[in-house]
């Protein structure tokens, strides 16, 4: 809106916490920021299970690799964390990079932009601008995602994109409310269980607990394999159910 809104904290000198008012709507910056704004919502699904995660097993949303991997070079590292179980994050803070290095953990991990995969166990160089900052999945991510919207309400108990990325088995819990009352204190909550059996190319949907809270009972779910980037559609009524996708 060029609002450069309140200034929260005051320092020496003045109006270093504010940014430049030349730089609201900057061409280059906004399109950035609108990506990622974007992509916070499709990712809600995803972060607002680990919510309920860290509810139920005190895990932080933000993990540190030593927390799943035991090799020696991930307990040198302070700039890259993972978030939840299945995204590695590795932000980039160096003015005008070009570049970023980073570790990936032994295991195969896939490019989230690009969904190229890559093994891990060594330090990569990933291209990056100012609208690229690099994430990947593990080998066995179960990633629930869903549309692009403009507010939190907008795709409540709606469409899902499920993305799989093989190589592993995998497991993911999403767990969903009305995302604004306690009633989930009351059981109004729902857990959809999605397990990926990686040699029979199958993801197995079935509910985990809590009561099915989707308009008419039902709603619409895309699995994508990321390998391929081929998609099925089905709509889940609750019930047990199945995608298999050729070898």
């Amino acid at each position: 809106t060029g609002d450069p809104g309140p200034i929260e904290i005051q320092v020496r000198p003045p109006g270093q916490s504010a940014p430049d008012i030349a730089e609201l709507h900057n061409p280059l910056v906004e399109p950035a920021c609108r990506k990622y704004l974007n992509l916070r919502y499709q990712l809600l699904p995803y972060t607002y299970s680990l919510a309920n995660h860290a509810t139920e097993s005190c895990l932080p949303f933000m993990r540190p690799l030593w927390m799943y991997y035991s090799e020696k070079k991930v307990y040198e590292i302070q700039d890259q964390y993972l978030w939840g179980r299945d995204l590695l994050i590795a932000p980039v803070t160096e003015k005008g990079a070009v570049s970023r290095r980073l570790y990936l953990p032994k295991g195969d991990w896939y490019d989230f932009w690009t969904s190229e995969k890559i093994s891990g166990g060594k330090e990569i160089s990933r291209k990056v601008d100012l609208a690229t900052m690099p994430i990947y999945a593990r080998a066995g991510a179960v990633l629930p995602m869903g549309p692009e919207i403009q507010h939190t309400a907008e795709n409540t108990f709606g469409k899902l994109i499920i993305r799989v990325y093989p190589g592993e088995n995998g497991q993911f819990i999403l767990y969903e409310d009305d995302g604004h009352s306690y009633d989930y204190q009351q059981g109004e909550y729902m857990k959809t269980e999605f397990k990926w059996n990686d040699s029979d190319v199958t993801l197995m949907i079935r509910p985990e607990s809590g009561m099915n809270l989707c308009p008419g009972n039902q709603r619409e779910i895309t699995v994508r394999l990321m390998s391929t980037g081929e998609s099925k559609s089905l709509i889940y009524r609750g019930d047990a159910a199945s995608v298999t996708f050729d070898n």
